[in-house]
C-alpha cells in the first residue's frame, strides 16, 4: 500500500527565522502540515526539520523546488515510510481511580510505555513509538478518560543498510 503522506527531512542553518520561512512556504501554497518537528543536530550550526504533508495535497517536486530556493536550506531528503524509522512522543494524563488503575498500568505495560507521574485519581503516561501505535494507545485510553494529551510530531531517519 503506498504511503498517504510525504516525510521530508530538511537540514537547515540553525538561525532565527528559518523555521518561520519554511512553515510560511507551506502556508502560502495552501499545504496542510500534519506534523512538524525541529531540533538542532549533533552540529550546533544546523537543525533538522521533519515535515509531514499529505501526498494528495502537496506535489512533492514542487515543494522541494520551493524549499531549495530558501537561502538557509542545506539539504532536503524525502524519507519513504517503508525505508525509514519513525517515532513520536506522547505524554498523556488519564483518569485513574483505584478501581481501574491496574488496567491502565497493564495497558501501558503492553505498549512498553512508562508511568511518569502519579496523582490520587490520575496517571501521567509517556510513550515513544511509531505514530500509528500512539493512535492505538490513545483509542484504548479514551474510555478511561483522557484529561490532557500532548504529542511531539513525527521525527524520522533513514533505515540503516543491512548488507
Amino acid at each position: 500500500m503506498p504511503p498517504k503522506y510525504h516525510v521530508l527531512s530538511v537540514l537547515v542553518e540553525n538561525r532565527a527565522g528559518v523555521l518561520a520561512r519554511v512553515s510560511a512556504l507551506f502556508a502560502r501554497r495552501g499545504y496542510n502540515i500534519y506534523s512538524l518537528a525541529v531540533a538542532p543536530t549533533d552540529d550546533e550550526r544546523f537543525s533538522r526539520i521533519t515535515v509531514v504533508v499529505d501526498v494528495e495535497q502537496a506535489p512533492l517536486e514542487q515543494v522541494v523546488k520551493q524549499l531549495n530556493k530558501l537561502i538557509h536550506v542545506i539539504k532536503i531528503s524525502e524519507l519513504d515510510p517503508r525505508d525509514s524509522v519513525e517515532r513520536e512522543l506522547m505524554l498523556v494524563t488519564v483518569k485513574a481511580p483505584a478501581e481501574v488503575r491496574g488496567q491502565i498500568i497493564e495497558l501501558i505495560g503492553v505498549f512498553d510505555g512508562r508511568i511518569i507521574d502519579v496523582g490520587h485519581d490520575e496517571l501521567a503516561l509517556s510513550l515513544d513509538e511509531h505514530p500509528e501505535r500512539l493512535d492505538d494507545l490513545e483509542d484504548l485510553l479514551r474510555p478511561f478518560g483522557i484529561i490532557d494529551l500532548q504529542r511531539t510530531g513525527r521525527v524520522a531517519l533513514p533505515k540503516l543498510e543491512r548488507s
